[in-house]
């Protein structure tokens, strides 16, 4: 049986050699850990084993692990669908909220980085694939939104994010990464904002997603395994 140590070696070494295959740097990729409905004791073993990037995706969740854990101790990624009421928990414990999909929500967040003196790192979830089940802003409305996010005084949008569709087979997944990195180039043709990063790419896809830009692949399965 492979360890968490293991996995994540193995995932860095296929994230170098497909950066190094398609002329990118491996170093401008993250690789962030999924760490959804693991234990805090499981989560400090990928901490041990030199993950320094940690994605939750439900905040009372996160909040006691990140109490457990320590703050200081990864840079913690919020990927899950954020309610406007939980923004403040969102603040004070993550680093990157990635799924700002709304201005509503976007100014909730302005509003209690402000109260703590923050600039609160974030990325427009795009829903690319139009899915109902899927949070997201559509595609059409991107440049637009990107252009209203880049107002506020204490919220800095990063890049974008988004989750298509799962495929068995990872190609299927393509059409959709090269959209979202159309969607970057459009924002910042139009002089919206410096867009750094594209959170794309999981488990079974991030190869793709590398070859088509993404600087942020969330991964959770290869490394932690089924949920608890």
């Amino acid at each position: 049986m492979t360890t968490i140590i293991d996995n994540i070696e193995t995932i860095k070494k296929q994230i170098e050699k497909t950066a190094l295959g398609c002329g990118r740097d491996p170093e401008s990729i993250t690789l962030i850990g999924v760490s959804k409905r693991k234990s805090a004791a499981t989560v400090s073993k990928a901490l041990d084993a030199g993950s320094s990037d940690l994605g939750e995706n439900y905040i009372q969740e996160a909040v006691d692990k990140i109490d457990a854990l320590g703050r200081d101790r990864a840079c913690w990624h919020f990927i899950g669908h954020l309610q406007s009421n939980k923004a403040r928990f969102a603040v004070q414990y993550f680093d990157y909220i990635h799924t700002v999909d709304k201005i509503k929500l976007a100014r909730e967040i302005d509003k209690q980085a402000a109260k703590v003196g923050k600039i609160q790192k974030i990325l427009l979830q795009v829903n690319i694939a139009k899915e109902s089940t899927k949070s997201g802003a559509l595609a059409r409305d991107a440049v637009c939104l990107a252009r209203e996010l880049a107002g506020f005084e204490n919220v800095s949008l990063e890049g974008l994010m988004c989750m298509p569709p799962y495929f068995s087979d990872p190609e299927d997944a393509r059409t959709y990464f090269k959209q979202l990195g159309h969607i970057k180039q459009e924002i910042m043709a139009a002089g919206v904002a410096s867009l750094t990063h594209l959170s794309m790419g999981m488990s079974n896809d991030f190869r793709v997603a590398i070859e088509e830009g993404s600087t942020m692949v969330r991964v959770g399965t290869a490394i932690f395994g089924g949920r608890d």
